[in-house]
C-alpha cells in the first residue's frame, strides 16, 4: 500500500484487535511498525491526507470512524497530531474515551516531544520534511502553494524561514538527495535529522500489547 493521499484506505489484521484510525501521510509509517513487529492483530483504517487543508473536519471524521468500529474491534488508537485542530480533536477523544499519539503533528511525533521542542527553539524559522512529504513535495509545497505558477511567491511564503530538517524516517539516498533539492529550492540551509518512526512506533507497539 502507497501513502494514501487523497482517498480512505483500510489494512486488515485479525478482527477484535486494535484499530488504529490514522492520516494517509502516516500511512506508511504505520504499516512498516505493524509489519516489523508482526502484529497480526493490528488494523489501520486510513483518513485522507488532504483533510489538512480543512483541519476543522478531522474530528468529526476521526469520530465517525471511532463509532463505526466500536463492535468490532477491543481498542482504538488515532494517529494523527493536533493537524491544526486548535484542541478540538482531542476533546472530542476525551469524550469517546480514545488515545492518539501524542505531539501536535507529525513532526513532533516523529522526533519525540522534547527533541522537537528543543530544535524549535534552537531555530524557530524551520521548514520540516518527513519521508511523506518529501516524497510529495512537488504536490503538497509547489502545486500546493502555486509557486509552479506564482515563483515569485516563494520568498514572501518562504523568506522568514532559514533552516529546512529533513526528518527522516527510513533511511533513503534517493529522498536525502529529494530533500536536499527541497531545501535549495527554497533557498534554506539543510539539515538531517534520522527520526526513524519515534513516539508513533512507540504508541502502536503500547496499544498493540494491551490487546495482544
Amino acid at each position: 500500500m502507497d501513502d494514501l493521499v487523497d482517498s480512505e484506505a483500510s489494512f486488515a489484521g485479525d478482527k477484535g484487535g486494535l484499530l488504529i484510525i490514522g492520516c494517509g501521510a502516516v500511512a506508511r509509517e504505520v504499516l512498516d511498525v505493524i509489519r516489523l513487529n508482526g502484529f497480526s492483530h493490528v488494523s489501520l483504517e486510513c483518513l485522507p491526507g488532504k483533510l489538512h487543508n480543512t483541519p476543522q473536519l478531522i474530528p468529526d471524521a476521526v469520530e465517525r470512524k471511532i463509532v463505526e468500529a466500536a463492535d468490532r474491534y477491543q481498542r482504538v488508537l488515532v494517529a494523527y497530531g493536533d493537524c491544526g485542530t486548535g484542541g478540538l480533536l482531542d476533546k472530542r477523544l476525551k469524550e469517546l474515551g480514545v488515545e492518539r499519539v501524542p505531539g501536535d503533528h507529525c513532526y513532533q511525533f516523529f522526533a519525540g516531544g522534547q527533541r522537537f521542542l528543543d530544535w524549535h527553539e534552537a531555530e524557530p524559522a524551520t521548514f520540516y520534511l518527513t519521508d511523506f512529504l518529501c516524497r510529495h513535495f512537488e504536490r503538497f509545497v509547489i502545486e500546493g502553494l502555486k509557486l509552479d505558477r506564482h515563483p515569485e511567491l516563494l520568498p514572501q511564503i518562504f523568506g522568514n524561514y532559514r533552516k529546512l530538517i529533513y526528518l527522516q524516517q527510513v533511511e533513503s539516498a534517493m529522498l536525502e538527495d529529494k530533500a536536499r533539492w527541497a531545501a535549495a529550492y527554497l533557498g534554506l540551509e539543510f539539515e538531517l535529522q534520522p527520526t526513524g518512526y519515534g513516539d508513533l512506533a512507540t504508541s502502536i507497539e503500547l496499544a498493540a500489547r494491551k490487546v495482544g
